[in-house]
């Protein structure tokens, strides 16, 4: 029979995994459940969602290809399509970045083709656009899918294989009290803020995104006569000002140039991290944190010794690696990072020890998931800051933005340190911040943290849950009494093998896949943008044709 799969979610999870069942393989039967009336865009890239304002920062050399590379893509739009989007043909390149809907667009596209490829290798491919899966349901030999379809009737559907490819998850209602939003998405809801005393919590890009979506409601950003970036606020604006605020209170910092693909690394590479997960099970991370700090000091010894990176520990890096730039006001700071990073770029110039944690991120990566209770706390909280923000570098469109809005006196940056307090319920609209031995009270407020880790009891799908066969993530703790075993302790996020499959020992079938991402954080800290969506596309699509081979030998 022809195995049936179900992908839930058209994102880029779902696009990659729909890419590696499409090939010539025996005929699948695929269904594509998509929420939103126009499939194959994703939350982070939709028009609908997202203001045409908003940057992406992963650029064309950067993002892995469907059927093709975006800048190949751009290179065959029309003048028209181009002028659509703003881009201006002279201007593409590999190393561009382009509008969030930009993205959605070449998603699209992508998905169109793969549609067709997959109908041409003699596939039978269904997408249901605007139907939401309400609830999945394990059964010994498929899986039950109830569907809302877009008149509001029940549908059910059963499914060999099912593919949560849910993506990012952001709350429906945004304004859940007067001036209050708890995602920057959908932006165009933003729009509707008026001059005013604006908040945003998070200076990362999501953060970015939110202020360049209020500031272009009430201005525009126009060069002047020596080619700088200005905003120019509209009439009767002049009470819009914003104030940025995050526990350090720095700005990420501009894109730098860097070779790509990777030069390989000499000391933290997979081969050593899998050595240390073998035989370092007590100080595993004390272990990784040694092949870091070897890698550093080969790849850039004067910055290894300028931040003393010899005396340093897991608690400590985090703290040399910011000391600079919390010490510098945080516009000095952002014009002098954009200057070096144009010229770096300009003259193909690799910054040896921003390349080094970029590359060491992916391979680090690989020990999480192996770290007891103890070392997983202490991963989250002191060393894995120190890679995020140098992987999250925004473009340097994004910084000219910054420092624009900050000489025409509408942005603030402030440093909250580790004990603030937001209260939403004291004031009529908007919400009061205590922190960094202020108070500042604002007339809208907008938590723009991003995606934030999700756990067992966040799954959405009510018989799932009360099956009992998604869990809480574990972790394995070694005990130090001989004769005594290993305890899981539980972590958070879900328990997945490394298929993405739910571990659980019930006799149900075991073809549902955790591909959204909310759901994998805390266990793959930085499963993050479209690389990862590739990542995990391919391989679920991998373990579904795997899986399909073994069938056919058992009934041979």
């Amino acid at each position: 029979m022809t195995p049936k799969i179900a992908i839930i979610g058209s994102g880029p999870t779902g696009i990659y995994t729909l890419k590696g069942l499409v090939g010539k393989s025996e005929p699948l039967s695929i269904t594509i459940f998509e929420s939103e009336s126009d499939p194959g865009k994703g939350t982070p890239y939709h028009p609908a969602l997202n203001d045409r304002a908003m940057l992406s920062n992963i650029a064309s050399i950067e993002l892995p290809p469907v059927c093709e590379t975006l800048m190949d893509w751009l290179l065959r739009q029309t003048d028209e399509e181009l002028q659509r989007f703003g881009i201006e043909r002279a201007n593409i390149n590999e190393r561009e970045f382009y509008p969030r809907v930009v993205l959605g667009e070449f998603l699209y596209a992508q998905f169109s083709q793969l549609l067709n490829i997959g109908k041409a290798n003699g596939h039978t491919i269904e997408v249901k656009a605007s139907h939401r899966v309400a609830d999945i349901e394990l059964r010994p030999a498929d899986i039950r899918l109830s569907v809302t379809a877009p008149d509001g009737e029940a549908l059910e559907f059963a499914f060999d294989h099912v593919v949560m490819a849910t993506g990012h998850d952001f709350p429906e209602t945004t304004e859940i009290r007067p001036g209050y939003y708890v995602s920057p998405w959908p932006a165009p809801v933003l729009k509707s803020i008026k001059p005013c005393k604006v908040g945003i919590l998070g200076t990362s890009l999501s953060g970015i995104d939110a202020l360049i979506t209020v500031a272009t409601a009430h201005g525009s950003f126009l060069l002047d006569e020596q080619g700088d970036l200005q905003y120019h606020a509209l009439p009767d604006t002049e009470g819009l000002h914003v104030t940025m605020m995050s526990r350090k209170g720095v700005l990420p910092e501009a894109d730098f140039y860097c070779e790509i693909p990777y030069r390989p690394l000499q000391f933290c590479t997979e081969a050593a991290i899998e050595n240390v997960i073998a035989t370092r099970r007590h100080d595993l991370l004390d272990a990784v944190f040694e092949l870091f700090k070897a890698e550093l000091v080969f790849c850039d010894p004067e910055y290894a010794s300028r931040i003393g990176l010899s005396q340093l520990t897991v608690e400590t890096v985090a703290k040399a690696y910011f000391q600079d730039r919390e010490t510098t006001p945080p516009f000095v700071w952002a014009a002098r990072n954009l200057a070096e990073a144009e010229a770096n770029k300009l003259r193909h110039y690799t910054v040896e020890w921003r390349y080094a944690i970029l590359r060491m991120h992916e391979v680090i990566a690989l020990a999480i998931p192996h770290l007891n209770e103890k070392d997983l706390e202490r991963f989250h909280r002191h060393f894995k800051t120190v890679f995020v923000d140098d992987y999250a570098t925004v473009p340097h469109a994004s910084i000219r933005r910054l420092l624009a809005l900050h000489r025409a006196g509408k942005l603030d940056i402030v440093a909250l340190g580790n004990d603030s307090d937001i209260d939403n319920k004291a004031v009529e609209r908007g919400a009061i911040v205590h922190g960094g031995n202020q108070t500042l009270q604002f007339d809208a407020f907008i938590d723009a943290t991003g995606q934030h880790t999700l756990s067992a009891r966040d799954i959405p799908f009510p018989t799932l849950k009360k099956q009992g066969v998604v869990r809480k993530a574990t972790t394995s703790v070694s005990s130090p009494l001989v004769g005594v075993e290993d305890q899981l302790v539980r972590t958070g996020g879900i328990d997945l093998d490394d298929k993405f499959r739910p571990i659980f020992q019930d006799n149900l079938t075991n073809q549902l896949y955790c591909g959204s991402i909310a759901f994998l954080l805390h266990k793959l800290p930085f499963v993050q943008g479209i690389t990862s969506a590739r990542d995990i596309g391919y391989t679920v699509s991998q373990a579904i044709l795997d899986t399909k081979k073994t069938s056919v030998l058992e009934v041979a």
